[in-house]
């Protein structure tokens, strides 16, 4: 299946292979300052809140774009939501820490697109996300990216330093994850927590 311009349904846009097009910023940078309300009672980030940032630097990598997730629904019907997420929590961020949200788009598909979102504190990274974000209508049906849309994401495309789990296309959308891999040594380390020890 083709679209308008010959292209193949799973053809990404842009060749992924030679990078970002020169003069392009391929890493979108979102500052954000932990305020009190994203601590738990540990006095940490709260685990969820770690998608919330990122969900805001999605947001504004797109109205770096020229546009707005609320004109493309008002105007084109069309909106974007989170097929499968994957996490890697690597150390805690703290009250008060300024992070980054450093976004690169890995993949651009017929009507979805990958992203890596990793979050640190100075160079340190916190948190490693993976996404697959699909493009539906209305009806809650998967639409594919309107070629302005792809065109002006291609030259920022960036391939993803580890391949992802290959996931078949299907007519039904939501929130789920793929497979994680068994935590490493260095997440448990980063912590403080030997994983080597006994449960206790």
């Amino acid at each position: 299946m083709t679209d308008s311009g010959g292209t193949p349904d799973r053809q990404p846009a842009g060749s992924p292979a030679a990078g970002p097009a020169a003069g392009v910023e391929p890493v979108h940078v979102f500052p954000v300052r932990v305020y009190y309300e994203d601590t738990d009672a540990g006095g940490i980030v709260y685990y969820a809140n770690y998608l919330k940032f990122a969900e805001r630097a999605r947001t504004e990598l797109l109205r770096q774009t020229g546009r707005q997730q609320f004109d493309l629904l008002r105007e084109r019907g069309i909106g974007f939501t989170v097929r499968s997420c994957r996490a890697e929590y690597l150390a805690p961020a703290r009250l008060d820490d300024i992070l980054e949200i450093r976004s690169t788009v890995n993949e651009v598909l017929g009507a979805s697109m990958r992203l890596s979102q990793r979050i640190y504190r100075g160079e340190r990274l916190l948190c490693d996300l993976r996404f697959r974000i699909a493009v539906m209508n209305r009806e809650g049906r998967p639409t594919r990216i309107p070629k302005d849309i792809r065109d002006t994401l291609a030259p920022r495309i960036v391939p993803p330093d580890e391949p992802e789990a290959d996931e078949a296309e299907t007519g039904e959308a939501g929130c789920g994850s793929t497979p994680r891999r068994p935590a490493a040594p260095r997440d448990c380390h980063s912590y403080g927590v030997d994983p080597s020890a006994e449960p206790v």
